[in-house]
């Protein structure tokens, strides 16, 4: 899969579930579903969200009429639990992690900001704001675990292990020992084998770089066969393997190098230009990307406050005195002509550091938003438009940023 966006759309529309053997099928939604069928009944992994629960649930039952006895979710995110409430019945165990009524919670809560944040990276090609406008009813848990938790369906020997590295603190794997099978949801990503998403442009609260390599050392200590992740099946042992101690050894390596480089005084802008990954680990970064990972190990451990002025600590933001710079210089003419000159010289942050300075003053200055698009165009093109986040903001703000002539 190319991107991203073909890859949370591949299940759009009526299709069948997907026999991936042992009596185990897929659904291929923005987060798959998978259906574990067992002789006695049959479990779900993820739900979906509530506008695909109808159609995630009709796939499931052409291939099965055994009735459901457990829901379980890889991690509590609207795309794996949103359609809890239409599978939900009576009989049916729901477990979850212990973090999950917390993961849930702030979810709840953030619900609208997440909505304009989710538009600004997916609105382009998904319509997120239907779709997300109200929210669906809470899983109700039966039951909770802290480390793991066994499920017994039909002799069948079903583990719920804690995986809290992964995207989420209630994030869990399922593992079928017997048939050597371990579902992982997004513990290492959409795509597996790629750098981890440490930090998502969209928001939620950063993701700890060790206990990524933990909960990763967790799966590889299996031994996994078969292993399904978000969206889709890898099968053979050696490769399987191989490539999990790939990511986590890079993901150690970034973390490693960030750590010494701030005890060697390095200052956050540097590692996050500096810290690289060698030859030997490096990976695709279509989702995470390696400086996020740098500023979210930098954060994960001593917080926002970086040393760097003391009105850091204060509620008055830089921007609070753009306009007496603009004064101070005789107007956005040179801010502007400056911006130019850096654009020119490929140099587009500095570029964009003025123009932001000049369009608070004058939003609608022609100069100054075609020297931000020229800026913006060239951190696009220098992109390589390997990263979906960073391509869809850059995107969108290429979008945005018009000028009078354009828009008459």
């Amino acid at each position: 899969m190319s991107s991203l966006d073909e890859l949370v759309k591949q299940g759009e529309g009526a299709q069948d579930a997907v026999d991936v053997g042992d009596g185990i099928f897929m659904s291929r939604n923005i987060a798959n579903s998978y259906l574990v069928t067992a002789p006695d009944g049959d479990l779900v992994i993820n739900t979906g969200t509530d506008f695909e629960a109808e159609e995630i649930k009709s796939r499931f039952a052409r291939v099965s009429n055994g009735p459901l006895r457990v829901i379980t979710f890889t991690q509590g995110h609207p795309d794996h639990v949103g359609g809890w409430s239409l599978f939900n019945g009576a009989g049916v165990e729901t477990i979850a992690q212990a973090n999950h009524r917390d993961v849930r919670e702030y979810w709840r809560h953030l619900h609208p900001f997440y909505v304009r944040r989710i538009m600004a990276l997916w609105g382009a090609f998904m319509d997120v704001e239907s779709q997300a406008a109200t929210l669906p009813p809470e899983p109700v848990l039966t039951g909770s675990f802290v480390d793991s938790h066994t499920v017994e369906l039909g002799g069948r020997r079903i583990e719920l292990l804690s995986t809290p590295g992964g995207e989420t603190t209630d994030a869990l794997a399922v593992w079928m020992p017997e048939q050597r099978a371990v579902f992982i949801g997004n513990l290492m990503g959409p795509f597996f084998g790629h750098v981890p998403n440490l930090y998502t442009l969209r928001g939620d609260k950063i993701r700890s770089a060790i206990a990524f390599i933990h909960s990763v050392d967790r799966v590889i200590a299996l031994a996994p066969e078969t292993l399904f992740n978000g969206h889709d099946v890898f099968h053979g042992a050696d490769e399987i393997e191989a490539t999990m101690t790939k990511v986590r050894d890079a993901t150690a390596y970034l973390r490693d190098r960030t750590i010494d480089g701030m005890n060697a005084g390095s200052d956050l802008w540097t590692l996050m230009r500096d810290v690289t990954l060698p030859n030997e680990f490096a990976l695709p970064q279509v989702h995470g990307k390696v400086p996020w990972i740098v500023r979210a190990i930098w954060e994960e451990h001593v917080g926002w406050f970086r040393y760097e002025s003391t009105t850091e600590l204060y509620d008055v933001p830089p921007s609070a005195v753009w306009p007496d710079v603009v004064e101070l210089v005789g107007g956005t003419g040179p801010l502007i002509e400056r911006a130019d000159t850096h654009a020119q010289a490929g140099r587009p942050l500095q570029a964009l550091h003025l123009t932001d300075i000049a369009l608070a003053q004058s939003p609608g200055d022609g100069d100054a938003l075609r020297v931000k698009r020229a800026a913006l165009e060239a951190l696009l093109a220098a992109s390589g438009r390997e990263n979906h986040s960073e391509v869809q903001w850059l995107e969108q703000e290429i979008k945005n940023t018009t000028t009078t002539e354009e828009n008459a």
